[in-house]
């Protein structure tokens, strides 16, 4: 008989490399708390790597360097959410990040959504924090509009620089020009001002 590690790694191989796993993507093998155990003992033999409490995935190796690359922030936040079937959108410094309007990475990013608000670590001082907010927030259709709109908000009124606020406009021109006109409705007047010189 098949043992429940052959069976999740089994599962594991015939996944995309680097793909993230849950706990309860093996639950159809066994018991989350068997389930928990295979997982951790396919960590120790190197098979699979823990990027957060639960939350796994397959590494990819070459010979002479090892382990590639890990999983990022929002990666891992994106993961959670098709899981959670919850909206996020990045916010604060991670927004700024995004938008290529700071060239500083948070160790610690945020999220704003509509499900559980949590926290994860994901080691080396690394965390994703998720905080509950209102449908307004998330209701935004434009990739880069839904940013910039986080972005401004984090920088502040009467803040932001004629250097900023130029690549934010060349952002926006990218951008589906019904999105841009959707989400303006979303956004403080004062933002709405500088989105619309993106449409003239």
């Amino acid at each position: 008989m098949e043992s429940l590690e052959n069976k999740i790694f089994t599962q594991i191989c015939h996944e995309e490399r680097d793909k993230l796993f849950f706990t309860e993507d093996f639950v159809s093998h066994g018991n989350a708390k068997a389930v928990s155990k295979a997982l951790e003992r396919l960590e120790i033999k190197g098979d699979i790597s823990r990027v957060a409490r639960g939350i796994y995935r397959k590494p990819e190796f070459y010979k002479y360097v090892g382990e590639v690359r890990g999983a990022g922030n929002d990666e891992i936040a994106r993961a959670i959410a098709r899981r959670d079937k919850a909206r996020i959108i990045q916010t604060g410094a991670y927004a700024l990040n995004a938008l290529g309007l700071s060239t500083q990475v948070p160790m610690n990013v945020v999220y704003l959504t509509d499900g559980a608000a949590r926290r994860i670590d994901v080691g080396k001082g690394r965390g994703i924090l998720f905080k509950k907010t209102s449908p307004k927030n998330l209701a935004t259709k434009g990739k880069i509009s839904g940013l910039v709109i986080q972005a401004l908000k984090a920088i502040g009124k009467d803040k932001i620089y004629e250097s900023e606020k130029k690549k934010i406009i060349d952002l926006l021109k990218r951008e589906d020009i019904e999105n841009v006109k959707h989400d303006i409705t979303l956004a403080p007047e004062w933002i709405r001002i500088i989105m619309r010189e993106a449409l003239t």
